[in-house]
């Protein structure tokens, strides 16, 4: 049974569009979608822009890191943002500025204008620290890992979806004869960027900050007014699920940016073929990542803190396995197989991530999912240079191991801090049962 209706809720009724609480759910969710649709249209339509543009394979390295490296300052800045506006101006005035270079990016005429684009486009990443940080805010503490891990998975779906709609999309505009098919791409960029002005408006309409209002319309409690971005980096705690999400998160973008082109070139598949096959790992997001987060939400309120970040460390370490593996499998079938194995390990760590993050500190909950956010597109960006240095199958391969050396690292760090057992993110498990 759920509090009064300004208060954060403690049941997510997913199938419920009644009080504040549950419109904003929905329509940050939605949102999220659309803004991880835009942010990876471009991916699949990728072999186009290389024909017409002449990419070398460095070049399509360079534009891969381009795409994540806006992000990392984005969320930083958004999540101070988020503590001090609110999500809900903060969400529709990103949304608005990046909607300009998704639609204009089909403007491009050679490598270095593609380049710009890309990286402006990048900066809607940013969405996801919004995404968390008022799904946070509308939840008890009891269920906001669920709530984070259900809203940021149906989001993240957008990456799966927009493998399959954006060919889709292009080739429904060469059969109306509005464009030639090398030049299809251009077009095709113009839908996600309308439907990011599309939920700006329905952003700023339809939802508030808080349960109890917008942050201009209530008093809130901002003590001494400390900055929060600092409160949050000097906790270390912050700094290993950085270093987590990069090994998640930042593997998953890494993966919606080079699935389809692996496909295409490693098995010879066709572009909507190859963009199916890839979207197989975007759509994974409907479940997976609300499993890790209601797994995460159980398992805290039995075992406490130091629970989470156990099952946090074995999802890690499953990925890394299934990664190596995906990046030695020479069957097509064997491939898609691992890669629903290592994706739903991922995505399942991306959940239980972000389950732990409002836990950190609850009075700087914005700047700590934005500092954890940008680790996982440091994590990309850094992947990106492996993708870019060398052939894909290999980069895969180091890749994973790469992934489970961070699963060891945050398994020692475990076994030497044992006090945590005491700490206040216990404690606030333990006071909302």
């Amino acid at each position: 049974m759920s509090t009064i209706n300004n208060q954060p809720l403690n049941k997510l009724s997913i199938f419920s569009l009644k009080g504040v609480q549950m419109r904003t759910f929905h329509i940050t969710w939605l949102t999220f979608f659309f803004c991880f649709f835009a942010w990876f249209g471009i991916a699949p339509l990728m072999p186009l822009v290389s024909e017409q543009l002449h990419l070398t394979k460095a070049q399509k390295g360079n534009i891969a890191i381009a795409s994540v490296s806006a992000t990392i300052i984005a969320r930083l800045l958004v999540g101070r943002l988020c503590d001090i506006w609110g999500p809900r101006k903060t969400y529709t005035l990103l949304l608005i500025l990046c909607s300009i270079p998704v639609m204009l990016i089909g403007l491009s005429q050679s490598y270095t204008s593609f380049l710009i684009f890309r990286l402006a486009i990048g900066v809607i990443g940013a969405s996801f620290v919004l995404t968390q940080f008022h799904t946070s805010v509308m939840f008890a503490p009891q269920i906001k890992g669920t709530a984070n891990a259900v809203a940021g998975g149906w989001g993240n779906t957008g990456g799966g979806a927009t493998q399959i709609i954006m060919p889709l999309i292009a080739a429904a505009f060469v059969g109306l004869g509005w464009v030639s098919k090398e030049n299809s791409w251009r077009l095709a960029m113009v839908i996600p960027g309308i439907l990011l002005l599309v939920m700006a408006f329905l952003y700023f309409r339809y939802t508030k900050d808080t349960p109890q209002g917008n942050f201009d319309e209530i008093e809130r409690n901002t003590g001494k007014k400390e900055n929060t971005f600092l409160v949050a980096a000097k906790d270390y705690r912050t700094w290993i699920l950085t270093i987590a999400y990069a090994a998640c998160f930042g593997v998953e973008i890494t993966v919606d940016n080079f699935a389809a082109t692996y496909f295409h070139d490693e098995y010879s598949a066709s572009l909507i073929m190859a963009g199916l096959l890839a979207s197989i790992f975007g759509w994974l997001n409907i479940f997976a990542r609300a499993v890790g987060g209601i797994i995460s939400d159980k398992v805290g309120n039995r075992f406490g803190f130091n629970g989470k970040v156990n099952l946090l460390t074995i999802l890690l370490l499953l990925e890394g396995i299934g990664i190596i593996l995906f990046a030695k499998a020479g069957n097509l079938g064997v491939a898609i197989a691992l890669l629903f194995f290592f994706g739903l390990c991922l995505k399942m760590a991306n959940g239980a991530t972000y389950s732990i993050v409002p836990f950190i500190n609850p009075n700087a909950v914005g700047s700590v999912a934005g500092i954890v956010g940008a680790g996982g597109n440091v994590g990309a960006m850094l992947i990106g240079f492996l993708f870019k240095s060398m052939n894909y199958a290999d980069a895969f391969f180091y890749l994973g191991t790469g992934v489970f050396v961070v699963g060891v690292i945050i398994l020692v760090y475990r076994l030497v801090s044992k006090q945590e057992e005491k700490t206040e993110a216990t404690a606030v498990l333990q006071a909302a049962k």
